[in-house]
């Protein structure tokens, strides 16, 4: 028995339908090396959409192996309840001063979806010991993507991962999404996002008393299909919570560590020439490591944190993960920044976005496609309903592997969030092999509803 078939037998795999896992095996990756990832015959693959985004600088980067190896040697963890460590403290501090020391008092955690528990119940416990109970409301975004552990996914809606539970959830205010598809034959992105915020006023307004924060995805909404807004929504955020008294959660997990071009993407909120603007908490994981180790972490303003001082134990925040801090994650993490700073690694990939773009233009005016659009280091389109067909994220993730590519679309948008180790020869390879995948795809007769995909090339 192979691999792929082991795994099948052995393993529950994530974000799967198991029942249609034999169509579609796992592939069986035994090693990487930069953006590529190859499997136990010998075949490559362009990580294409960086191992769940998590992935900076390639597979097996020396820099942070050596980093990791030196840390492995002195300490690989030890709680931090208690105890600390040089990784964890040097991590907290850089990040704080990268917000200018708006943020800081950096809460750790183990994922995503424990980093956005730790900010909601960070708010909800802060108006509380504020003397303020009543404000024990949250307040997302339509067709936001939190995480799916419980407390994350009730400030989450995307219905299939969303909907089986929803009788276990908390009951959040959902608001328009700003997402700049929605606009009219006379509309501009920020005219979308004007109405988005007209709608997030009126709840506001009539619920201020009762809401304790406001969470969103800056700039992108990652697992809805990689939709974009204009910044202007996240100013008129801003100026809404400061007026009715409104934590705002900026959820970074997926979009912060330069994948909007910036290392925050709240950073574009400013306008040119203004002074920063920030949330009250930040949440960061995926990119922070690069794809070594799990590690999430939770940065936060020093009101929020000065509420939680006293001499009475249940007034502190008394969350912990068994992991908090782990000194071998934080040090990947360290590794991360250093990159960052030493490589210029947001300067270099300015230009390195603008290879690709050029290399994806011919997808603008593809007549299959609408809503082509592009951020930073994201790229993303959605196929066009009469065209997709079935299965279509199926279909176009298998047809991908013949192409060299692992890819795997939400829906029917087509999505591209690459390492950071572009150069213009792997850029037109990448445009030349989608474009060749979305061929392949389209052309082909739609499979049974019971039989597999299979692509012309394969």
């Amino acid at each position: 028995m192979n691999l792929a078939d082991r795994s099948l037998h052995a393993i529950w795999h994530p974000c799967t339908q198991m029942q249609r896992a034999a169509h579609s095996p796992p592939l069986a990756i035994q090693r990487g090396q930069g953006p590529w990832l190859f499997d136990d015959q010998g075949r490559r693959y362009f990580d294409a959409n960086s191992s769940w985004w998590v992935n900076l600088f390639g597979h097996a980067d020396a820099r942070i192996n050596a980093a990791l190896r030196d840390q492995l040697d002195s300490l690989p963890h030890v709680m931090l309840a208690g105890c600390t460590h040089a990784p964890a403290v040097e991590l907290a501090e850089r990040l704080s001063a990268m917000t200018g020391g708006v943020l800081g008092h950096c809460f750790f955690g183990s994922d995503g979806a424990s980093a956005v528990e730790i900010a909601l119940k960070m708010s909800f416990h802060y108006w509380r010991n504020s003397e303020r109970p009543a404000k024990q409301e949250f307040v997302c975004v339509r067709q936001g993507y939190h995480g799916e552990t419980l407390g994350a996914l009730a400030v989450t809606d995307v219905k299939v991962f969303r909907d089986a539970y929803d009788p276990l959830l908390l009951r959040a205010h959902q608001v328009m999404s700003p997402d700049a598809r929605q606009a009219g034959p006379d509309e501009s992105d920020a005219d979308v996002a004007l109405r988005a915020v007209q709608d997030l006023e009126r709840l506001f307004e009539a619920r201020h008393e009762h809401i304790a924060s406001f969470i969103l995805e800056p700039l992108v909404q990652g697992a809805s299909g990689m939709v974009m807004h204009d910044p202007a929504y996240l100013r008129a955020v801003r100026a809404l919570c400061d007026r009715y008294q409104i934590h705002l959660i900026a959820d970074e997990i997926a979009v912060g560590c330069g994948r909007t071009g910036t290392f925050f993407a709240f950073e574009q909120a400013a306008l040119p020439g203004d002074p920063p603007i920030w949330p009250d908490l930040v949440c960061l994981s995926k990119g922070i490591t690069a794809g070594y180790l799990p590690l999430s972490l939770v940065l936060s303003r020093d009101f929020i944190y000065a509420a939680f001082l006293d001499d009475e134990v249940a007034r502190g925040f008394l969350h912990s993960h068994s992991y908090s801090g782990n000194a071998l994650a934080c040090r990947a993490a360290l590794a991360v920044l250093d990159r960052f700073e030493v490589d210029q690694v947001l300067q270099t990939n300015a230009q390195r976005a603008l290879d690709l773009d050029r290399a994806l233009a011919p997808l603008r005016k593809d007549p299959r496609i609408e809503h082509f659009r592009h951020l930073g280091m994201i790229w993303a389109f959605d196929v066009r309903e009469s065209d997709a067909g079935v299965r279509f994220a199926e279909r176009f993730h298998l047809a991908g592997r013949a192409h060299e590519l692992l890819i795997r679309p939400i829906g029917r948008t087509v999505y591209l969030m690459p390492p950071y180790v572009l150069d213009d020869e792997l850029s037109s390879w990448l445009a030349h092999e989608v474009i060749a995948t979305l061929d392949d795809v389209l052309q082909q007769p739609l499979p049974d509803a019971d039989r597999p995909f299979v692509p012309a090339t394969a």
